[in-house]
């Protein structure tokens, strides 16, 4: 957990993996439906739908809304969603970046916005917060599907910087415009992956004590709840 940026990955440690199967999957359909709808409706011609269904998948999303979820791509051409990104504080000062996805930038701006002030925390400019931390290609595959030696291996073959294994997962890391290069050699040999995404690494972390952490992990959360929201990078460190 220690250092790590992604909400995503370490919420679970905090108690909180009870999310609506709901929710988590409304968020993964809205990736797959725009990856789909700005390239082309084969994954195997298009890195960023291939990595949204393979993320679906490990989230055990059936195939049916997967099949749905590209669809919907047809269906409604109409339907311009945007990436944007929001930069802030939240509690006890830690900085936070938000991405979004949004067919409704001035719905968004405003959420979020009171999410931040009603934490004690406050949005501000792009680049506010982001300076603190670095943009890099993370690439997730289980444990079970290669062994760690193997990973390293591959890795260093594929052209990545640094991998890494923990008890669940092994994590590679790469430049952000190399991120499909090395995915496309890991695919030689491996099917499965947890998650494909460029992910913002805080260059220094703040520790957070484990008495003071309720008010992050409620902020984070809220956050979550957002339909907007895709993924929340911060630089807090929870102490155990």
């Amino acid at each position: 957990m220690a250092g790590h940026s992604h909400w995503a990955g370490i919420k679970h440690k905090k108690g909180k993996a009870d999310k609506q199967r709901s929710k988590i999957f409304s968020k993964l359909s809205k990736e797959i439906t725009v990856a789909a709808k700005i390239g082309d409706k084969d994954p195997g011609l298009n890195p960023r739908l291939r990595s949204a269904i393979q993320a679906a998948r490990s989230a055990n999303m059936p195939k049916d809304n997967i099949k749905r979820a590209i669809d919907k791509s047809s269906a409604n051409t109409d339907l311009n969603f945007e990436n944007l990104r929001y930069e802030g504080f939240g509690p006890d000062k830690v900085a936070v970046i938000v991405e979004t996805l949004t067919e409704n930038k001035n719905r968004t701006a405003s959420n979020i916005r009171t999410i931040f002030q009603k934490a004690g925390g406050s949005l501000g400019t792009q680049g506010s917060a982001s300076h603190n931390f670095n943009q890099l290609g993370i690439i997730k595959i289980d444990k079970k599907e290669v062994s760690d030696e193997r990973i390293f291996e591959l890795a260093i073959e594929a052209g990545a910087n640094e991998c890494k294994t923990n008890n669940d997962f092994h994590e590679i890391h790469c430049p952000l415009n190399e991120i499909y290069i090395v995915k496309k050699e890991l695919e030689k040999e491996i099917d499965n992956f947890i998650s494909t995404a460029i992910e913002w690494i805080p260059q220094n972390s703040i520790k957070i004590t484990k008495t003071k952490n309720e008010d992050l992990i409620n902020f984070f959360d809220t956050l979550e709840d957002d339909d907007d929201v895709q993924n929340i990078y911060s630089n807090v460190e929870f102490i155990e």
